[in-house]
């Protein structure tokens, strides 16, 4: 072949080591240069695999001449160093797993997306023939009907669980089964279980894990049950502490029959043969058959016939696939107890990408004005509502911070939120630039007594003297409004919030409060929080739950100016596929948002979109955005890609005609 695929490792282990062999029996790559921490570690590992030498990673990521780089260091290190050296151009391989947790694949998948080169997980025995083998079987229904997966990865480390620098055990690298070899069974059980449904992978139904963690913090051994789409069910097992006596790593269960895989994880890479058993209404069949070239030269050849052919993605482990696996992962560790430390709140101190933020947008987020409030006020507000987790944390609110956002809205009815929160302000260092908005009294402290309580306990938990924006988080009509405003204005005068507003609120207790705040004196509600989208929401979400979407309320808002800060804003993803008139998502989803006028929305929607070259869910959102009124809708994004969707109809320009025909105000819009 004309062309190789000229690569560079990062890393010297066995691992790296595994690969360059590979590169030797491949027919689209050479190796060109090996990259160490130490000196030592690069002589070494040159006096096996001839390359040029680099102390440091930086420098092997400078090399001009290298086209893809190898990362073969440990877990906690994936990221940074992939992501550097997508950044200067160059296409990615990452040893299994993509990153710590899937927040980490995230960031590494966009930044692929960005850049414009292939990126994919290194699990080898995916491009092996011997997985394509397995994948024929299951798929000719020789076996029957799928119904049992069983899978395991375990070695033993020796007796060095007790040291906290051998990486298979030590916190600080990621150490334990889980993430070390587990990653496989968890890959292949998905692979097999797509496979029975003629899908590339699938994804669990639902996660139950237990397992043993060492005293170094790291997982000795670990198992969980899956229950997969069309009733398949998986066992799968993992260990670094000990040992399976057993040959077969893997076997497939069906209704007539099943297959035993020999060497599931890398066949052919020490007697270059495969073994299988297939044994089918009683009778077994030997398959075996050669693997002529290296385990990792196939992989090899995969990716760099990617490359040649202009593709980001391998099909053989596509982003998606990486991505559901991490998630899995991720449960799989939280069901047995195991947050790495670097994982933990007062530890998260890094950036997801472990990259220093870059607080320069090149288009920057809108902004407006809220009285009373020294700040500019984001356009679109992040909820943050249901993310536990500090990789979310630190994941979603970088990225918004990032691109120029500064307003956040929390509560305390949100749980771990709120302390979370508090972290990434104190850790970011950005509290005198953003707008904290806290909502509470909510029920069972849906009074002015638990008001005050909810909202000493929240500061505690943000660490904060007191927020920007305080909110009632739903309406209590049993309690006098002027005793609501009393309690309200007593925590602004005692300088726990600089203004406060309501949400879930009618129109009669808006007025209501409006005129306790003339005769008083004072500035009073804020702004409002109730529901607000192009979809009306037929029923409360939840519970005394309140839309602002009907005509009395828009032409409220447009006499007052009160600035509108609408939960649900996308009507919880009514503009996407999700919503189908056929077989609504759950019955909760058909409750709140099914009705034929919705359904005449979503289509003019659709028709807009087409036109402008977006998606249904940016012109809904745009279409807040766009009102008489100040609104600052607030989005619930739980991954990059939905950021990346959300912001994207600030591009979006609509005229009144428009805003008016997309809400059925008239028979066809003026084009």
């Amino acid at each position: 072949m004309s062309h190789r695929l000229r690569w560079g490792i990062i890393g010297a282990g066995h691992i790296a080591r595994a690969f360059a062999r590979g590169l030797v029996d491949s027919e689209r790559g050479e190796l060109l240069a090996i990259a160490s921490r130490t000196q030592a570690g690069a002589e070494a590992f040159i006096c096996e695999h001839p390359a040029r030498m680099h102390v440091g990673y930086q420098t092997l990521i400078d090399d001009p001449e290298i086209q893809a780089v190898y990362i073969a260091s440990p877990h906690p290190f994936h990221v940074e160093w992939a992501m550097r050296a997508m950044a200067a151009g160059k296409h990615v391989l990452v040893e299994k797993p993509m990153g710590m947790n899937s927040q980490e694949a995230q960031a590494m998948i966009r930044a692929a997306r960005r850049h414009g080169v292939v990126l994919m997980e290194a699990f080898m025995y995916r491009c092996h023939p011997q997985t394509q083998r397995i994948i024929d079987i299951v798929r000719s229904g020789v076996l029957g009907d799928l119904s049992l997966i069983e899978a395991s990865f375990c070695y033993d480390a020796g007796p060095k669980h007790l040291d906290p620098n051998n990486r298979a055990y030590a916190q600080e690298l990621g150490g334990g089964a889980v993430l070390d070899v587990g990653c496989y069974p968890m890959s292949f059980a998905r692979l097999i279980a797509g496979a029975a449904i003629g899908q590339p992978f699938s994804e669990p139904l639902s996660i139950k894990g237990r397992g043993r963690l060492g005293p170094t913090g790291g997982d000795l051994y670990a198992a969980a049950i899956l229950e997969m789409p069309g009733g398949i069910m998986a066992n799968i097992q993992t260990a670094v502490g000990l040992a399976k006596p057993d040959e077969i790593s893997a076997t497939i269960y069906g209704s007539r029959g099943h297959l035993q895989v020999k060497n599931a994880w890398t066949p052919g890479r020490h007697e270059r043969r495969c073994s299988m058993t297939l044994r089918v209404d009683g009778s077994d069949e030997a398959i075996d058959f050669d693997s002529p070239r290296y385990l990792y030269a196939y992989e090899i050849d995969a990716f760099g016939l990617a490359v040649a052919e202009g593709r980001q993605e391998v099909p053989e482990m596509r982003w998606a696939d990486t991505l559901g696996n991490m998630r899995a992962l991720d449960q799989w560790r939280q069901e047995i107890g195991l947050t790495y430390r670097q994982e933990q709140g007062p530890f998260h101190t890094h950036t997801v990408s472990r990259i220093p933020l870059n607080r320069q947008p090149t288009i920057p987020l809108p902004t407006g004005r809220i009285a009373g409030i020294d700040k500019p006020i984001s356009r679109l507000v992040m909820g943050f509502a249901h993310t536990q987790s500090m990789p979310d944390t630190v994941m979603l609110l970088d990225e918004y911070l990032e691109r120029g956002g500064n307003t956040i809205d929390t509560s305390h009815a949100y749980g771990q939120c709120e302390r979370h929160l508090g972290w990434w302000l104190r850790h970011r260092g950005v509290r005198d630039q953003v707008v904290v908005v806290e909502k509470g009294a909510n029920h069972p402290n849906n009074t002015p007594e638990g008001l005050t309580c909810e909202l000493v306990l929240g500061l505690e938990n943000l660490q904060l003297d007191g927020v920007d924006l305080y909110m009632i988080h739903r309406d209590n009509e049993q309690v006098p409004i002027d005793e609501w405003m009393d309690a309200l204005e007593a925590n602004r005068r005692a300088g726990r919030m600089r203004r406060y507003g309501v949400s879930n609120f009618s129109l009669t207790r808006l007025q209501a409060a409006a005129e306790w705040a003339q005769r008083h004196g004072v500035e009073g509600i804020a702004a409002v929080s109730n529901q607000f989208s192009l979809a009306r929401m037929n029923a409360p979400v939840w519970d005394r739950c309140l839309s602002a979407s009907d005509v009395a309320s828009r032409a409220w808002f447009e006499a007052t100016r009160t600035p509108l800060m609408p939960w649900s804003s996308q009507a919880r993803g009514f503009f996407t596929s999700r919503a189908g008139r056929a077989v609504p998502p759950t019955e909760e989803f058909a409750r709140c948002w099914y009705s034929e006028d919705n359904f005449q929305r979503k289509d003019r929607a659709e028709e807009l979109a087409r036109r402008k070259g977006v998606q249904p869910i940016q012109i809904a959102l745009a279409w807040v955005l766009h009102q008489p009124f100040p609104t600052f809708p607030m989005i619930g994004a739980s991954t990059l890609d939905e950021i990346d969707s959300t912001f994207a109809a600030l591009n979006v320009s609509l005229t009144p005609d428009e805003v008016g025909w997309l809400n059925l105000e008239s028979a066809r819009v003026v084009v």
